[in-house]
């Protein structure tokens, strides 16, 4: 595969260039599949990246936990339209009334409004996700009415994770080994890092802001409570391309074993909500919807502490990628060769923005999320925003901590206006610029909106 060797060089030149510590990845397309490592796995033990080294998937287990919710949909135990609390009598919010609202699909499609994307409650064992339910009634609230808008929410596929144990009656870890892992044919994959530890598994870093040396990560993996988000699956790019190519075609694994059925496939690759920004890639059920090159690609990263991985599927050319660098700052290389990968099939445009002149006032203002505060304020011809880490407890304090690696504090950064309710960082070129670095602002700037996630004005 001549692709797969053009991946090879342009990963080692981007870890020689960036100290990116390693970078493993894997193509399949039209029947052959190659995977390529570059670089070290663990700068504390010197182990190299090979490519059967297993890392966490992250956010790509929520394409995982939705796969299970369909599965649990055609052997009749849940239906998309059902309430969550009718089969979840104990799921609460703070919000009065707002849990009642949530459907099921609104949690796979993250317009649920559950107000929880900061919420860390440490708890092991299998009463994990019960424990999460339980501390989620009692601590987060709601942002929006479920439907009106789209928020990349951690804490709905965590609540699905529950609602898939209440109605099989099987720990969700057992359900994700057996029914995904399994009959996919992810013949490396786990959750434990007990077992990952038995064989070659990478780890996160993070580079210094002062000095930009790179040290590992304190923090492995994310408390158990976390696992239908992403918090605890591990395995390999082959687990990955093996699970990318269950949703190429009709649902089936490579051995032939039935995942889902086609309906199902083809349903969580129809887009569902779109929040017509850039900024905010639209979403089927589970999926990221993406139009590159003129052809559908489906993605979901995943980061976890000091590592970022991606999975793409390009149903209509036969074709996946997945990567993990581990060093957060490899996703501008995973999205660069997607856009590579992509441009084979047609034309990948890059939008190019401009400043323009805009009312600013209207945008000025405190908007608030669990745990997370923006302020932003009109200066110099554009908005300042202060983002500020606000813990709920020293426990919630020392769990994100360790994830982001380190202290979250930073100076404020100015945004220009490039678009109606559409800003772009001061300072940076804006014919490349890509779109996770852009905010916008939704219902009359009700709600300001980055990497997908909303937060909401509050009067102060």
């Amino acid at each position: 595969m001549n692709e797969i060797a053009r991946i090879k060089e342009r990963i080692a030149a981007f870890c020689d260039a960036t100290q990116v510590p390693g970078i493993v990845a894997g193509l399949y397309h039209a029947g052959e599949q190659a995977v390529v490592a570059h670089g070290v796995a663990n700068l504390a033990t010197g182990a190299p990246m090979r490519e059967d080294t297993g890392f966490l998937f992250g956010s790509i287990t929520k394409i995982m936990t939705t796969t299970l919710v369909l599965q649990q949909v055609e052997r009749g135990l849940l239906d998309l339209d059902a309430r969550v609390v009718d089969h979840l009598p104990e799921f609460r919010l703070t919000t009065p009334g707002a849990a009642e609202k949530i459907r099921v699909r609104h949690l796979v499609t993250h317009t649920s409004g559950i107000d929880a994307d900061l919420f860390f409650p440490d708890a092991g064992g299998r009463d994990a996700l019960e424990i999460y339910v339980e501390r989620l009634g009692r601590e987060c609230g709601s942002l929006f009415a479920p439907g009106e808008y789209v928020s990349y929410s951690n804490g709905g596929m965590i609540v699905a994770g529950r609602l898939l144990e209440v109605v099989t009656g099987r720990p969700y870890h057992e359900l994700l080994e057996h029914d995904v892992f399994a009959a996919a044919g992810m013949a490396g994959a786990c959750t434990s890092a007990e077992r990952a530890i038995l064989r070659s598994t990478a780890v996160g870093h993070f580079p210094d802001p002062a000095t930009g040396e790179v040290r590992p990560t304190g923090m492995f993996m994310l408390p158990r409570t976390w696992g239908p988000a992403g918090g605890t699956p591990i395995g390999t790019v082959a687990d990955l391309l093996a699970f990318g190519r269950v949703h190429l075609g009709d649902g089936s694994a490579v051995s032939g074993t039935r995942v889902l059925s086609a309906e199902s496939v083809a349903g969580m690759r129809t887009i569902t909500h779109d929040l017509g920004t850039p900024d905010t890639t639209p979403v089927g059920l589970g999926w990221l919807v993406r139009s590159l090159g003129g052809t559908t690609v489906l993605t979901m990263s995943g980061a976890s502490p000091g590592g970022v991985a991606v999975l793409a599927v390009v149903p209509e050319h036969d074709l996946v990628f997945t990567a993990y660098g581990n060093d957060s700052r490899a996703l501008a290389l995973h999205d660069e060769l997607l856009h590579r990968l992509a441009g084979q099939f047609g034309e990948v445009e890059t939008p190019a923005y401009a400043p323009e002149e805009v009312d600013l006032e209207p945008y000025a203002g405190t908007y608030r999320s669990n745990q997370l505060r923006i302020d932003v304020r009109v200066v110099d011809g554009g908005l300042e925003e202060q983002v500020t880490y606000e813990p709920a407890d020293t426990s919630q304090e020392q769990i994100f901590t360790g994830f982001v690696g380190g202290s979250f504090t930073a100076p404020p950064r100015r945004y220009v206006p490039v678009g109606k309710d559409l800003f772009a960082p001061a300072g940076v070129p804006l014919d490349a610029l890509p779109s996770y670095y852009l905010v916008s602002y939704h219902g009359g700037a009700a709600y300001r909106c980055a990497g997908g996630r909303l937060t909401r004005r509050v009067s102060i």
